[in-house]
């Protein structure tokens, strides 16, 4: 049988479909799935074929903190669906019709994938701007790990290139008052996340598994699907939020700045952290850790209208007091990269010294793999069983088996929204080859914690001082103020 199509019923078609709708049906190979690699996913790259089937799209609702679409430039090819689905294990992962709320965790996949560039980020940019014209606001910027080894690409670099004092510098150039570095957050992270774990594991097991928390994409699908293993969560605060609260605490204390004209600006490769800033749970003395969020992309677009260009401008340090930092916080970026930081601090905490060589370049936890698994042998700990997860439907797949046998073989699992995790962030510069940017920004990630003067969190002199000052000690009712937040069961708003 013919696959022809009459003129008559072409045209009837192509009448009833408009302009957009004909765009979809002649473009596409139908040869192909949805998805790929790429911001141009493999769909597009081969001749295409007529009628081509439309494949649909995700669902996003108008009040989405993360992400939104352009419905005109939406050409109905499936790539979000397929990112959404078989990437994130969102889509479909729930009965329809949905109760309160669309479902979404905000990472971003989807804008990565889609080729029309219908979908983006919900943009920060004007938000920062103005506040960067407000005379009356002490604008305050961090810059996560992950962005610090894929800004350049925005601006012709080679993938994987190592931007981070030229980042400092052409923040400073564009306006804010004080450029710190996220990577110090991330080393006090790892001392409460770590005193957290050892605690954990030798007085409240029935808290084990220990599941990390730093992913704001993460910790939302665990509130969706996974409620019953809330309390299995650390309740350690992510880097941005940790670095957030102690900027309008201790900072504005120092400074003499009233909190309320503060205004803290992130730098991340996550959409997922423009829903995490607006958490209540996040609030201390009913003021917001973070305001802004900008991500890498949106941070090249927020240079280029200030005319400032990063291959040009000059270097400059992160400022001090909140801005050393040490290897362990700065392979937070790549997946295994909070795993391996803090074991490093748990084997200190657990037996006064710092870790065998072995846990320095801790192989069996890097890498691509979907889920890796490792052992630690700590003494007076004994062994701990650890998984590294990243890519929600990984996490889907490995949660399933945890709940059908009702227990876990490891000890700490550390779970990353996104493939590659924070380095294949929903708000990274798009590549043509995705696969090979993720290979060059982590191992760039490793070359810097392997050149580093420190590696371990708890040698972080800045770390040790602020405890000394401030915090007192990790899980001190101070820091449990600051440092520390809760959760909410979603569950309901999709399921009776």
């Amino acid at each position: 049988m013919s696959n022809k199509m009459s003129r008559r019923k072409f045209l009837k078609v192509v009448a009833g479909s408009g302009v957009l709708g004909f765009g979809v049906m002649a473009s596409g190979c139908k040869g192909k799935p949805s998805g790929g690699d790429g911001w141009v996913s493999s769909q597009y790259e081969g001749k295409g074929n007529f009628p081509v089937n439309l494949k649909g799209r995700v669902a996003i609702s108008a009040t989405n903190p993360s992400i939104e679409r352009d419905d005109e430039k939406c050409i109905l090819c499936g790539q979000c669906v397929d990112a959404c689905k078989n990437v994130m294990g969102v889509y479909g992962n729930y009965p329809l019709p949905l109760k309160q709320e669309i479902a979404c965790v905000g990472c971003g996949q989807c804008v990565m994938q889609c080729p029309s560039g219908a979908i983006t980020e919900k943009s920060h940019v004007r938000k920062v701007l103005d506040a960067l014209d407000d005379d009356t606001k002490h604008v305050v910027v961090q810059t996560a790990p992950a962005t610090k080894v894929s800004l350049g690409e925005e601006f012709g670099m080679p993938q994987g290139t190592s931007v981070g004092k030229k980042m400092a510098g052409a923040l400073k150039a564009a306006g804010f008052d004080s450029v710190f570095d996220t990577c110090f957050a991330a080393d006090l992270t790892i001392m409460e996340e770590a005193s957290e774990f050892v605690h954990r594991l030798t007085k409240k097991k029935d808290e084990i598994p220990h599941l990390t928390s730093c992913c704001p994409g993460w910790v939302k699908y665990c509130e969706y699907f996974y409620p019953e293993l809330m309390h299995n969560l650390s309740t350690c605060k992510s880097p941005q939020n940790m670095l957030g609260a102690t900027i309008k605490s201790f900072y504005a204390d120092k400074m003499g700045i009233n909190p309320s004209n503060i205004v803290n600006v992130s730098i991340m490769p996550c959409t997922a952290k423009k829903f995490e800033v607006g958490r209540e749970e996040l609030e201390v003395d009913g003021q917001q850790d973070m305001d802004y969020v900008l991500t890498t992309r949106e941070l090249a677009v927020l240079l280029k209208h200030k005319g400032i260009d990063l291959n040009t401008v000059a270097e400059a340090e992160y400022d001090s007091v909140l801005g050393e930092s040490t290897g362990a916080g700065r392979i937070f970026g790549a997946t295994g990269g909070v795993t391996e930081a803090a074991v490093r601090t748990a084997y200190y905490l657990a037996t006064g010294s710092n870790p065998p060589a072995d846990l320095l370049d801790w192989k069996p936890v890097r890498g691509m793999q979907s889920v890796k698994e490792a052992v630690a042998s700590i003494p007076g700990v004994g062994a701990v069983n650890i998984a590294v997860c990243h890519g929600l439907e990984n996490a889907r797949q490995l949660l399933d088996g945890i709940k059908a046998t009702g227990s876990s073989k490891w000890q700490f699992i550390e779970f990353m929204a996104c493939p590659g995790g924070c380095i294949g962030g929903g708000g990274q510069p798009k590549s043509m080859d995705a696969v090979e940017a993720k290979k060059k920004r982590i191992e760039a990630i490793y070359k810097e914690d392997t050149g580093a003067t420190k590696r371990c969190s708890h040698d972080n002199a800045e770390i040790q001082s602020i405890y000394k000052d401030f915090f007192g000690k990790p899980l001190s009712e101070k820091a449990e103020k600051y440092l520390h937040t809760t959760f909410v069961n979603r569950h309901d708003r999709l399921f009776d």
